[in-house]
């Protein structure tokens, strides 16, 4: 797998990735470290499930590419850019060092992110909202474990594709979609998070964890997942106008959805397709 050069990015406020899962092999860390490479933000935030250590502690698996990742965000922090991590269900051992700094990077529970056009924005990971979305442990377990099978299904198909010139394409996100449950689920969430923010008094949240990307309102709060980097490769940029962008970075860049910041200036940001 080789990502192709995409349009370079331009000069951006602030870049939210998540759910990356360093040591799980469905991670897709050559178009994260492609992304990260042609990156350049005042602020880096990851926002969870960075490092899968619920994967490495049934095996161990540790690629050059998933070194490689940690190693570019080490390197944006030593070079100026800002970097904050939240860490999520997957990565939660890390919760504990929550109010310290880590080689240049902060670690936080969670924090409010101020956009450059005055709106509130919560972040946090996302599995906070687990107990809100009631489904039951056998149903919850038994869908993990046909996600494992998909996603090793996936690959298998990937190859295919990519044998024939086809681009980046998810068997599990596509089925995933296609079950009720699922969306049920996806909707469920969306509302949670939401509630969340509006009970603090803000204007929108920005989360992960359901490897969902999107951009919508939902009960009056703007929410914003930023995706993965195991079915999507995504990421949410902010641009220095406030302007939210959600980026699929694969053999190309594409914007999957666009938030307007509240007082429309020059746009900053160009589709990168």
């Amino acid at each position: 797998m080789s990502p192709a050069t995409p349009t370079p990015l331009p000069r951006l406020r602030t870049a939210f990735v998540s759910d990356v899962h360093l040591g799980f092999r469905g991670c897709q860390a050559e178009y994260l470290l492609d992304f990260l490479k042609h990156l350049d933000a005042e602020h880096l935030v990851l926002v969870g499930d960075i490092v899968d250590l619920w994967s490495l502690k049934r095996s161990v698996y540790w690629p050059v590419s998933h070194q490689e990742v940690l190693r570019a965000i080490l390197k944006l922090a030593r070079s100026g850019t800002k970097v904050t991590y939240v860490p999520g269900n997957h990565d939660e051992g890390f919760r504990e060092l929550c109010g310290a700094e880590v080689a240049g990077i902060t670690i936080r529970r969670d924090f409010i992110h101020v956009a450059a056009d005055g709106r509130r924005y919560l972040v946090l990971h996302g599995d906070d909202f687990d107990n809100a979305v009631k489904f039951s442990g056998l149903l919850k377990h038994f869908g993990e474990r046909i996600y494992d099978v998909l996603l090793w299904a996936g690959r298998g198909v990937q190859a295919v594709r990519r044998r024939f010139g086809f681009g980046h394409w998810s068997l599990a996100s596509w089925i995933k979609y296609q079950v009720p449950d699922a969306r049920l689920y996806i909707e469920r969430f969306e509302h949670a998070a939401a509630h969340a923010a509006a009970r603090h008094g803000l204007d929108g949240v920005i989360c992960g964890h359901i490897h969902r990307p999107g951009i919508r309102m939902v009960d009056g709060i703007r929410y914003c997942n930023d995706g993965d980097w195991v079915e999507h490769c995504s990421a949410l940029v902010e641009d220095r106008n406030g302007r939210l962008s959600l980026l699929r970075w694969t053999e190309r860049a594409d914007v999957l959805g666009v938030a307007e910041p509240a007082v429309a200036p020059r746009p900053a940001f160009e589709s990168a397709a």
